[in-house]
């Protein structure tokens, strides 16, 4: 039974960091391309970061470009967001997202967790 979990989301001030995690079980994470999204209340979905099956490849929605640093580990089934510089405008529910096909779309993602919630108090 496939299973995408995450873990480490939380209430952060301004400014702090967080580090996210997504498990992948029953599935082939080493061939997989994974991302990060997320959504605000009363905005659409939106891509974070995605990388490649070899860690390479990696991708940046432009507002988090020097402040999150997406990397995975493939013997652990593994994938991470290292989120720093945390601003108020980052809080949201955060996805990882396995399988992706076309980019870092939402709509090429074959497998979602159920989120982990970020909140950034300012």
């Amino acid at each position: 039974q496939a299973q995408v979990v995450e873990s480490g989301g939380g209430l952060v001030q301004a400014g702090g960091s967080l580090r996210l995690s997504c498990t992948v079980s029953g599935l082939p994470f080493h061939a997989y391309k994974m991302g990060w999204f997320r959504q605000a209340p009363g905005k659409e979905r939106e891509g974070v970061s995605c990388i490649h099956p070899s860690g390479d490849g990696i991708v940046y929605v432009d507002s988090v470009k020097g402040r999150f640093a997406i990397s995975r580990d493939n013997p652990k089934n593994t994938l991470y967001l290292q989120m720093n510089n945390l601003q108020p405008e980052d809080t949201a529910m955060y996805y990882c997202a396995a399988d992706l096909t076309l980019g870092c779309q939402q709509s090429s993602v074959h497998y979602w967790g159920q989120g982990t919630q970020v909140t950034v108090s300012s």
